[in-house]
């Protein structure tokens, strides 16, 4: 989301719009987990992160480490989705370069990132997904937010990336955007022990990031990428 070197040709309304609906194209489960305290500390008392952004070149912020969730506390959750969505399962795709980051849990500071509107690879997932595990988010608006873009007028565009394309770079042909290429369109709030998950195709960012210094007091979140099998 920073400066494009031609920022006036690439924001262009080449995205669909499609306004986003509970049941639909998100889903929200409260009380996800039975023993999400557990899993908080559990994860909280781990030593081995990966740096993210600030202190490595990496898209994503903060630290992160896999395996947030067992295979036991993961099933029903799956369980859960493939029945909202209306698939017959769930799994992960391989990527070509790197990993994908499924199961991990992510802790980012208010310092470390700001929003950054975006869709996730579509050649890696259909769905992804998102539980808060801090307890008490001592701020408000520190959630996840869907996105539509804002054209150079002030009208607005689309949301979600075209049939054809695997993420917004391939949609826009750049790979940045001005800072005020995104409006707010939809927000869900950060409530401990909430998931909520989401077609992968909409543009989307955590709203915003919170705490300093200690773990225990930044945005903590477990990450799920995941692909339809129908």
């Amino acid at each position: 989301m920073l400066e494009s070197r031609r920022p006036e040709s690439a924001v262009r309304d080449v995205l669909p719009y499609r306004k986003p609906k509970l049941g639909r194209d998100y889903w929200i489960k409260d009380n996800a987990l039975p023993n999400a305290l557990e899993v908080y500390e559990r994860n909280l008392a781990r030593e081995d992160w990966t740096m993210g952004a600030p202190w490595r070149p990496e898209i994503w912020p903060g630290i992160r480490a896999p395996h947030a969730l067992t295979p036991a506390e993961l099933a029903p959750i799956e369980q859960w989705i493939c029945e909202q969505a209306g698939v017959r399962a769930l799994k992960q795709e391989s990527p070509a370069q790197g990993s994908l980051s499924h199961n991990h849990v992510q802790l980012v500071g208010e310092k470390e990132s700001t929003a950054k509107p975006h869709v996730d690879s579509l050649a890696l997932c259909d769905f992804a997904g998102v539980i808060y595990l801090h307890p008490k988010p001592p701020v408000k608006h520190v959630g996840t937010s869907f996105y539509r873009l804002r054209m150079p007028g002030g009208g607005l565009g689309g949301n979600t990336c075209p049939p054809g394309c695997v993420n917004l770079t391939q949609a826009f042909g750049v790979t940045k955007l001005p800072a005020n290429a995104w409006a707010q369109d939809l927000e869900v709030e950060n409530v401990f022990n909430r998931l909520i998950v989401y077609r992968a195709d909409f543009v989307h960012s955590a709203t915003a990031y919170f705490g300093q210094g200690d773990k225990r007091s930044k945005r903590a979140t477990a990450l799920f990428f995941w692909k339809a099998v129908r």
